[in-house]
């Protein structure tokens, strides 16, 4: 499944021109406040028609304004999921989870009560008002019934953004089994490095107005020079790992990559599953020499690959662990008393 965009559009002074071509399973519109991530899912959505441009999900065209081609939002067969749930206050859950299906004709219905309701985990839910549901558990019913009107391509305009912290990681592993079992492509806006990066497999950054970039998580996440300033001290890398074991006496899940080991808090894992692991870089520590007597328990032995000089006092130090990039970002003092250079084991 593609997502291609390719489109110009005036709001005001503000102007929008935005161009991708996604074959990801979750691409996300990643940029502060303000960049046109909104403005961008809205032209998708069939919401507001672009000045110029093009948008065609897997082949299918939304949008030609050369051809005069515009889908209605009615006939796009795209689901939207918002900051706010937006369910139905007088219906029931299971009501407000069917009231998708309406929409769409029977002999275009993929999407099946009992396998959304499982996958989101909500069949306890079905008789509530929303007024009695937490604000994770409203947001998992608006995504089942955004699913339930078997779309082609499904919206998530910041879905996390008005949880706290509780309810964000309530909610994550339900939106990761979406991307992980279905085949609806998503189309995910956020201006959280952290949500992104666990998320996205690819990543449009906004800024301006503008695509400033656009390429697969783990590359994005490593170019600190193109996040927003109060996001940069969580760029870094991205590890596809596996659980290896567990460390019951001391809690500890052991992960497992090229790169070598990774020790992290108890995963309530099987062995040989999959992991994404983000690593910041101003977390990673650079020594010319492996270290003893430290309270860290991961190190990795790998070699100097570039010196990238950043803001103020710091380098980004690339480092090749056995094939598995890994940024570091230090002082300039502590790169030059290290004597660090292209090449160097560390």
């Amino acid at each position: 499944m593609t997502v291609s965009v390719d489109v110009s559009q005036r709001l005001g002074d503000f102007e929008l021109y935005a161009r991708f071509d996604s074959a990801g399973r979750l691409t996300a519109l990643f940029g502060p406040s303000g960049s046109g991530k909104t403005s961008l899912i809205n032209i998708i959505a069939g919401l507001v028609r672009p000045l110029k441009g093009h948008v065609a999900v897997d082949g299918h065209v939304l949008v030609d304004t050369e051809k005069g081609i515009f889908v209605p939002v009615h006939r796009r067969r795209i689901g939207m999921v918002f900051q706010d749930a937006r369910l139905f206050p007088h219906l029931s859950v299971a009501h407000n989870l069917r009231y998708g299906r309406w929409f769409t004709p029977a002999a275009e219905r993929y999407a099946k009560m009992d396998a959304v309701v499982e996958l989101l985990g909500i069949g306890h839910l079905l008789e509530r008002r929303p007024s009695h549901l937490s604000g994770g558990e409203k947001q998992r019913v608006a995504i089942g019934r955004a699913l339930l009107a078997s779309p082609k391509l499904l919206l998530m305009d910041e879905p996390l953004a008005a949880l706290d912290d509780a309810r964000k990681a309530e909610i994550l592993p339900y939106i990761e089994r979406l991307r992980d079992e279905t085949k609806i492509p998503i189309v995910y806006v956020s201006h959280s490095v952290a949500e992104v990066a666990r998320l996205a497999s690819d990543v449009a950054v906004l800024a301006g107005g503008r695509v400033t970039a656009f390429g697969p998580t783990a590359e994005i996440m490593q170019r600190l020079d193109i996040l927003p300033a109060n996001e940069r001290g969580e760029g870094g890398a991205l590890l596809e790992m596996t659980v290896a074991s567990h460390d019951e006496r001391f809690a500890m899940t052991v992960l497992a990559s090229p790169a070598g080991e990774i020790r992290v808090p108890r995963l309530d894992l099987a062995a040989g599953a999959p992991v994404r692991l983000r690593i910041r870089a101003r977390d990673v520590m650079v020594a010319t020499e492996r270290p003893h007597g430290l309270s860290a328990l991961n190190v990795l032995a790998g070699r100097v690959t570039a010196l990238d000089p950043g803001e103020g006092a710091t380098v980004g130090v690339r480092i090749d662990c056995n094939g598995v990039p890994v940024l570091a970002r230090i002082t300039a003092q502590s790169c030059q008393m290290l004597g660090l250079r292209p090449g160097l084991e560390v």
